[in-house]
């Protein structure tokens, strides 16, 4: 992962970014209700279509974020052509591409262990770092990568890493989270772009309406079909939790972290996802907690502590 060395990008003012220290709170209320959103999304992905509930997420969130805008910064920004471009690309991923792998995920897996999946982004995150910005990872990092990656198919395996080598263990909803943290990797390196001349919460509302309109066309084809007034206060709680907390709070504040940390040191934040995920699953859905999960888990999350130890 990045070192000490990364440089925040430019911004138009510094004021927007809170101090670091309140800005490292704020990244832990983050995964705290980014753990939250895979029992709410667990909820929609079994009863509602998920273009249609990625919709009414972030109906609920373009609206609110769009009052913030108003309220906190006179209003939204126009965009240069430049910055057309990248809060689609992050409407895109972050929140079309990422959405749609997330409940298709936890349609087919329970919350506790998709959430452990989320301990890899910043793996990922490093992976494409170097990829593309020619960030050099020593063998302690590569070390790390390598033990992150085996915690996780401890998790994907339930511990049997020799049915990996014969091709079990690896269902579609595994496929589903890989290509959710991916693209959520490849928004948090877009998000590094984004941020040069556009505020937290302009950034965020700009790829909110993006990705709103991304699944407002797909949603479109769903709408017909689904049951409306079968659906109890649980969905709409639901769909409530994920655009206030999971979006419009978690969006704008992991952003901050992005603008004052940097991309890589902000990512680290989620390797408390799973945590939080894992203990609200048990306590709210009342799944169990395998040994495999908490064996995987903590291989995992002492691989990506590795990955982003600074270098002295």
């Amino acid at each position: 992962m990045r070192s000490s060395t990364v440089v925040p990008p430019a911004t138009v003012s510094d004021t927007s970014v809170p101090p670091v220290p309140l800005v490292y709170i704020k990244l832990l209320f983050v995964a705290l209700f980014w753990g939250g959103t895979f029992i709410a999304g667990r909820v929609l992905a079994q009863q509602m279509p998920p273009m249609t509930a990625a919709s009414g997420r972030f109906a609920v969130a373009v609206v609110l974020l769009v009052l913030l805008a108003w309220k906190f910064e006179g209003g939204l920004p126009r965009l240069s052509r430049r910055q057309l471009g990248t809060t689609a690309a992050l409407g895109l991923t972050g929140i079309f591409l990422y959405n749609l792998c997330f409940l298709a995920a936890l349609s087919r897996m329970p919350a506790g262990r998709t959430a452990l999946f989320v301990a890899l982004n910043p793996i990922v995150t490093a992976l494409a770092s170097a990829l593309l910005f020619r960030e050099r990872l020593g063998w302690f990092k590569w070390l790390g990568i390598m033990l992150a990656f085996c915690g996780t198919a401890i998790v994907i395996t339930h511990g049997d890493l020799a049915g990996l080598l014969h091709g079990g263990g690896v269902g579609a909803g595994e496929l589903f989270m890989f290509c959710g943290i991916s693209s959520w990797a490849a928004y948090t390196l877009i998000g590094r772009m984004a941020l040069r001349g556009l505020s937290p919460i302009a950034a965020t509302t700009y790829a909110a309406m993006w990705g709103l309109g991304f699944l407002l066309v797909g949603a479109a084809f769903e709408f017909s079909s689904v049951p409306w007034r079968s659906y109890g206060w649980q969905v709409w709680a639901a769909i409530g939790y994920l655009g206030v907390f999971g979006t419009v709070i978690g969006f704008v504040w992991y952003y901050e972290g992005v603008k004052a940390l940097g991309p890589s040191r902000t990512s680290v934040f989620n390797n408390l996802v799973p945590v939080f995920g894992i203990a609200l699953a048990a306590a709210l859905l009342g799944e169990p907690v395998l040994a495999s999960m908490l064996v995987g888990g903590a291989v995992t999350i002492a691989g990506v502590v590795m990955t982003n130890r600074q270098s002295k």
